[in-house]
């Protein structure tokens, strides 16, 4: 079993309040791992210690078999390479056109001629199911799903080995939110790239994961498959599924 991820007693303070408390898990290479949980669970907390924005109070994190908090500044920006970060709201540059925010990472850098950043940018987006027609349109001018497929191919731009999604369905309708799970599992098909996904949809979740996590308050409750969680006697995993699936009914429009 090759570990890319190994998270042993995650403990992070902030302002005298334990945000996390003693997280552990594994993710394994290639699979979909999707931290599930309410607001203020500490699902995002997680991720921005997994990329080293948040350095732990207490516990090891390790990315590909190296722990993060032992590394230098360079070091530590060499393994954020290795990573593509989904942000929740897509937080693409409005003042950018979609080609220049897909290859943000090389246009800051200014090393590679419009030419050659143009056909890798087009590249990532055919990979989301877009094409050029979007190429010079800016954030404003596209829907919300494309917006949220322009930061995926954003995050895939550099050939990461893991991609972050925080939150990829949130504002999204449930068609819109049933596309990018479809695009989710296609990406990881196509690219090989393991994917940690932080969700509050259950649905989603359930439709796209190989294993799970489910956080209360900072704490884990449980892991493991989505049969693993059908079959859980555990009050609040019961509690939180039946939640989950009555917001869904809910939310779906009817025909």
């Amino acid at each position: 079993m090759n570990l890319v991820i190994e998270v042993q007693d995650l403990r992070k303070v902030i302002n005298g309040r334990e945000i996390l408390k003693g997280v552990s898990f594994y993710v394994k290479e290639g699979e979909i791992f999707t931290i599930i949980g309410g607001s203020g669970s500490g699902k995002t907390s997680i991720t921005r210690c997994l990329v080293g924005l948040w350095k732990p109070t207490a516990g090891i994190v390790k990315i590909f078999g190296e722990d993060i908090n032992s590394l230098n500044p360079q070091r530590l920006d060499q393994l954020r390479r290795k990573i593509g970060y989904v942000f929740q709201g897509a937080a693409l540059f409005d003042s950018l056109r979609v080609w220049e925010n897909v290859v943000f990472f090389y246009l800051e850098r200014g090393k590679m001629k419009e030419e050659e950043l143009r056909r890798i940018a087009l590249e990532k987006l055919r990979l989301v199911g877009l094409g050029e027609e979007v190429m010079d349109l800016f954030p404003s001018e596209l829907s919300g799903g494309m917006r949220k497929r322009v930061g995926i191919a954003r995050a895939i731009a550099t050939e990461p080995k893991i991609i972050i999604y925080d939150e990829p369905t949130s504002g999204l309708d449930p068609i819109t939110s049933r596309l990018i799970d479809r695009l989710i599992l296609d990406l990881r098909e196509k690219t090989g790239a393991t994917a940690v996904v932080v969700s509050h949809d259950l649905v989603s979740a359930f439709s796209i994961s190989d294993r799970l996590m489910l956080l209360k308050e900072g704490e884990v409750v449980a892991t493991g498959s989505r049969e693993d969680f059908l079959r859980s006697t555990d009050p609040f995993v019961v509690e939180f599924i039946q939640s989950g699936m009555l917001r869904e009914i809910a939310e779906t429009p009817s025909s």
